[in-house]
């Protein structure tokens, strides 16, 4: 019977693993964000604890514990099975996610091979081991591997490092913030094409590893400028950006509330953030926008540049039109004025984005007659605030943008509709102690919205409160359990003319 146990056990726990490792890899390879995830989904291994209780009992009945947890273990894997859940960000299987399947078959080998030398009556027990332990495998298997993974790592950091050094002609670019940097990173690198040839780290490579990727992998001697976005979580992660790629230029979009369950506090954002002011000072310029209270608050003493919508920055937009086809302004730079601008973007926030790239590009030579054109192939960055029509509806897809600020900015820009306009988000997260009261307040923001899907009823408590405090109509407020359910509702909706959706923020799978 233990026989039969363990290969059922072995076909369950490769399942639950592969479903384990998915959610270790969203969790960034991180032990103590993955032992976080597991304490909170206690679904996820409440089935292990069913089979040991069931292998217990068949101590002292195993041939009739022995068949219910056969089937037990079957119906595991059948749950469990790849493909049954649609995954927003599949399991991608790199290197490291194999070598990890490596070495945890090794380890299930070692159980299987040990379990004929045990004594009879507790065979059954050890032989469903390699499910019952599914849960962790992961983590031990990334205990067991570090090892390696520091040997890898520091092999890729080095040749990254080496082929930067040896494009001695290289302008480096960083840019970092609470928000926002992905967006002037995309804005900058167009507005730079005109005059050099760039290269930009894709989507959100801003780690040392997704950077070091990008080197190795899209860096030429063509390449003039590298304009590379930095990421952070924690204090010390843009040091260790900034230690790789040794940026001479810096551009700091804001400080804001994003990621304060890791960071603990608004102090070690600002911290962490001017991380990248220390690598440019004294080698070039750092670029701030003055219009956040808490960057121009805390000005570091060195060659610096605000920028931004007020008039007391270096540079500013002004006279700003914005309209559901693009946005028209004029552009201040150190005294000098350029009006009749436009551009496809909308939104205010927009403009102010756009500004700090104005002002490198225009620093680093680019014309008053490049920027024109340029500013005209602008495009918003993947999922940030991105518009597009699907079916006579318009979609505002802002679908990254998880935090206080940019949620406003959006719910500002859903406004400048003239249409029925409808609101689908899961709320904001990690935003530590703040997270309940910031959902709370972004709900009573859209009190406006003609009707609200929310995704997800107990993550969404907030901001419905927040709705309903305000005033907002209960009729016109609808929980769902996922994103696809909302938009086929809210298409269906039966409404006058034109719809528009805002996509707010769209949860990863480990959410």
């Amino acid at each position: 019977m233990w026989i039969l146990v363990v290969v059922c056990a072995i076909l369950a726990g490769a399942v639950c693993v592969r479903k384990h490792m998915h959610m270790f890899q969203l969790n960034m390879y991180r032990t103590s964000t993955q032992v976080e995830w597991l304490a909170g989904h206690r679904s996820s291994w409440v089935p292990q604890v069913i089979a040991l209780v069931i292998s217990c009992v068949g101590l002292a009945f195993p041939v009739v514990c022995g068949i219910i947890l056969v089937l037990w273990l079957l119906v595991a894997a059948w749950v469990s099975r790849p493909g049954r859940v649609h995954a927003k960000k599949p399991l991608v299987m790199t290197s490291r996610v194999i070598r990890m399947f490596v070495t945890i078959t090794i380890l299930v080998a070692l159980i299987v091979v040990a379990i004929p030398f045990l004594p009879s009556f507790v065979r059954i027990v050890v032989a469903v081991t390699p499910y019952l332990l599914a849960p962790v495998w992961v983590i031990v298997a990334n205990w067991i591997n570090s090892p390696i993974e520091a040997g890898v790592r520091r092999h890729y950091l080095n040749d990254a490092k080496r082929l930067l050094a040896s494009h001695s002609h290289l302008i480096k670019i960083g840019i970092t913030g609470s928000f926002g940097k992905t967006s002037v990173k995309y804005y900058l690198a167009t507005l730079l094409k005109s005059h050099f040839n760039v290269l930009m780290t894709p989507e959100s490579y801003n780690t040392p590893m997704g950077i070091t990727r990008t080197i190795r992998g899209d860096l030429r001697a063509t390449h003039e400028i590298f304009v590379c976005e930095m990421g952070a979580e924690k204090v010390g992660d843009i040091k260790a950006d900034c230690d790789l790629v040794h940026p001479s230029i810096g551009v700091i979009t804001a400080i804001g509330e994003q990621h304060l369950a890791t960071f603990g506090s608004q102090a070690n954002i600002l911290k962490t953030k001017l991380e990248l002011a220390d690598a440019v000072r004294g080698k070039g310029m750092l670029y701030l926008n003055g219009d956040n209270e808490i960057l121009r608050a805390n000005q570091p003493d060195q060659d610096r540049q605000l920028y931004g919508l007020r008039t007391d920055n270096d540079t500013y937009a002004s006279e700003i039109s914005v309209t559901t086809s693009g946005t028209s302004f004029s552009l201040t730079h150190k005294g000098t004025v350029i009006t009749n601008l436009t551009t496809p973007l909308i939104g205010r926030h927009t403009i102010q984005n756009v500004a700090g790239a104005a002002a490198v590009a225009l620093d680093l030579g680019v014309t008053e007659l490049e920027l024109r054109a340029q500013l005209k192939k602008l495009a918003p960055a993947p999922h940030r605030l991105a518009l597009s029509r699907q079916g006579g509806v318009t979609i505002i897809d802002d679908a990254y943008n998880s935090n206080p600020t940019g949620a406003k900015a959006a719910l500002d820009t859903l406004t400048l509709f003239d249409a029925t306009r409808i609101l689908i988000t899961p709320g904001m997260v990690e935003l530590g102690s703040r997270q309940d009261q910031l959902n709370e307040e972004f709900g009573a923001q859209a009190v406006d919205c003609d009707h609200v899907y929310l995704v997800g009823p107990k993550q969404t408590e907030p901001i419905a409160r927040g709705l309903l405090s305000a005033g907002y109509d209960p009729a016109k407020l609808t929980i769902v359990d996922d994103v696809q359910d909302a938009l086929a509702r809210a298409y269906a909706l039966p409404a006058p003319g034109e719809k528009v959706i805002l996509l707010e923020n769209d949860l990863p799978d480990n959410y």
